[in-house]
């Protein structure tokens, strides 16, 4: 069994490259096609960037960290943060109907990785955030 990889994230937005970079070598070390690879990196592009805009009002520097491991069937990643708690599974389901000039802003970004990872649990616990994400992988998955 692959051993979990960690990456500790600053509350910045200049991270996200440091974590797509991060995302790629972890596929490519994985053996991960390179749609899997996307999908993970838009679901956690997705909650690192709500992460540092959102669960840090103090405007202080704060870190919080990542950990994503290969297990036969599936990619798991947890992202743990020491922010506000937040619940993003407690999000309404956006309106995807309306024309857009109707709809109200926000939310997709929580829709959309609920729509690419297959399970999305949230906890807090110990003053800490707790979001697990699970992608399934393909049975006859090779590197693209």
């Amino acid at each position: 069994m692959n051993q979990p990889k960690t990456l500790t994230l600053t509350n910045n937005l200049s991270e996200l490259s440091r974590l797509a970079q991060w995302l790629e070598t972890f596929g490519e070390e994985q053996g991960l096609d390179t749609k899997t690879i996307l999908a993970l990196n838009l679901a956690l592009d997705e909650l690192v960037t709500n992460i540092v805009n959102y669960s840090y009002p103090d405007g202080q520097a704060h870190s919080f960290k990542l950990t994503i491991q290969r297990l036969d069937d599936r990619i798991e990643a947890e992202l743990i943060d020491d922010g506000i708690p937040f619940n993003p599974l407690k999000m309404p389901e956006p309106d995807t109907e309306s024309e857009l000039d109707a709809r109200q802003i926000g939310g997709l970004g929580i829709y959309f990785v609920r729509q690419t990872m297959d399970e999305v649990e949230y906890r807090f616990e110990q003053g800490h955030n707790h979001l697990r994400l699970v992608k399934r992988l393909d049975k006859h998955m090779d590197s693209d």
